[in-house]
């Protein structure tokens, strides 16, 4: 995410924020520490020491049970079970209730006390069940799951931030909350919601476009150019409307197999690029504050149709923004915060040579001229794309970045992001279906051997392919 200024220098004071997938990577690292956030699972396991058990458990509370909730803590109190962690999230939707909660509990309690426990907790709570300790993060492994990729960990909206610019319009307030709800309320192959924005809101997203139309030929790379002159074509961009979703998602499979999923707010930095691995973009459909067009402390359609839509019409840039999401899947709380870092310095804020040339890719340059502008100056520092030296580059989340990477391709980063990718330890290797939108996990001979055998077929076809060529 990024922030905007108005002018086309750099800021004697920036009063404004960024949001980063960093930041959120930071943040959940800190708070879980080794510990990944609960997504699944069945299997009962217990630690033993000294005579105490460290258990997991999940368990429902359902909304006509609203006093189970006290009588849940009493429970622990009782027991005088030790909470370790607590996570909750909204219960999958039953023909009863929308409402229910589902709860992941890790605790430690007296070894004698457990079945004791355990039943009573099934009074006063539904489908108790123990559940395993995660060596592996849980990662998604078909697309219709990341129905469940929706945390939001950090979230500058107006409703919380006190210098959000809509935080004292009590309309804007409740407009954000009804686009909002639409988010919430899709699941994995609905039709995209369509908004019907407003005169105020299609103003502004007017004044943004006109503004930044204008120096895209000279500062935006030939693949942004291209992406947008096709999205003026075909999908309504331009100066007086505010482009739909359901219509880009539909531009987008059509040329690099990339579509949209509506999203609420800020997403925490595993489920965001999670997402990225089956070629799905997450994407707002708010639009920033009237009051100040050129600058936005979070993630909007402005940030996003402008930004990042462009790009990923482009086919290498599409596959490297999947190549990041992959390797992102089953990593290390750590190895989330580096990929998150390499994000920002390419996807975010990446710069690439084009005939000698150095043009902008980034969505938080292309969508802010005053970055735009500096980037392309003589003010900044410049260095190679190297993932391994991007990863562990400070940062800046005050004002505009004091250094930039420079890819000599995307064909190039691409294959220095997948050298990087394999030193993120994992017990096992991924491949993706296209046909299913799903990702395989290799991590049996079987499994292995089943994928030489495709791809081996695949060989054979490009090469009875060249051999029709060389013989006509």
């Amino acid at each position: 995410m990024k922030t905007e200024s108005s002018g086309g220098g750099q800021p004697a004071h920036f009063s404004g924020r960024r949001h980063s997938l960093i930041e959120d990577a930071r943040r959940e690292r800190s708070i879980v520490g080794s510990a990944e956030p609960y997504r699944g699972g069945e299997v009962q396991v217990f630690e033993e020491k000294e005579g105490r058990l460290t258990v997991n458990l999940l368990f429902t509370l359902s909304s006509e049970k609203n006093a189970g909730f006290f009588k849940m803590g009493k429970i622990f109190e009782t027991f005088n079970a030790k909470l370790l962690h607590v996570e909750s999230r909204p219960g999958r939707r039953s023909k009863n209730s929308t409402s229910d909660l589902e709860f992941f509990v890790k605790c430690e309690l007296h070894n004698s006390d457990l079945d004791v426990f355990v039943n009573s907790l099934k009074r006063v709570v539904d489908n108790v069940r123990s559940v395993p300790e995660e060596k592996v993060p849980w990662f998604p492994r078909q697309i219709k799951e990341l129905d469940r990729c929706n945390l939001l960990i950090t979230k500058f909206n107006p409703d919380m931030d006190k210098d959000h610019p809509g935080y004292t319009d009590q309309e804007y307030r409740k407009r954000r909350a009804y686009i909002s709800e639409l988010s919430y309320r899709y699941k994995q192959g609905d039709r995209l919601p369509v908004v019907e924005y407003t005169a105020e809101e299609t103003a502004t997203w007017r004044e943004v476009y006109k503004k930044l139309r204008g120096i895209y030929p000279k500062l935006a790379c030939r693949q942004f150019l291209d992406g947008l002159q096709q999205l003026e074509r075909e999908c309504g961009y331009g100066e007086e409307r505010i482009p739909q979703l359901r219509d880009i998602s539909a531009f987008l499979k059509e040329k690099t197999g990339f579509q949209l999923r509506p999203v609420a707010g800020l997403l925490s930095a595993r489920d965001f690029l999670a997402s990225l691995a089956f070629r799905v973009f997450q994407c707002t459909q708010y639009i920033r504050h009237a009051s100040s067009p050129m600058h936005s402390p979070e993630p909007d359609c402005c940030h996003e149709l402008l930004g990042h839509i462009p790009m990923l019409a482009d086919k290498e840039f599409a596959q490297f923004s999947q190549e990041i999401g992959l390797a992102s899947l089953g990593a290390s709380q750590e190895d989330i915060e580096k990929l998150s870092t390499l994000y920002w310095f390419t996807v975010e804020f990446g710069l690439c040579k084009q005939n000698g040339t150095v043009k902008a890719y980034g969505a938080g340059l292309l969508s802010s001229y005053g970055e735009l502008v500096y980037a392309l100056s003589n003010e900044p520092e410049y260095k190679a794309f190297d993932p391994e030296e991007t990863a562990k580059q400070p940062y800046q989340d005050q004002s505009y970045q004091p250094v930039y990477f420079v890819s000599e391709s995307f064909e190039d980063a691409k294959v220095k992001l997948r050298k990087y990718s394999k030193t993120i330890k994992r017990p096992f290797a991924l491949r993706y279906e296209p046909l299913t939108c799903s990702v395989e996990v290799l991590d049996l001979p079987r499994k292995i051997q089943n994928a030489l055998w495709q791809t081996q077929d695949d060989l054979k076809m490009l090469q009875g392919a060249l051999e029709k060529l060389s013989s006509s």
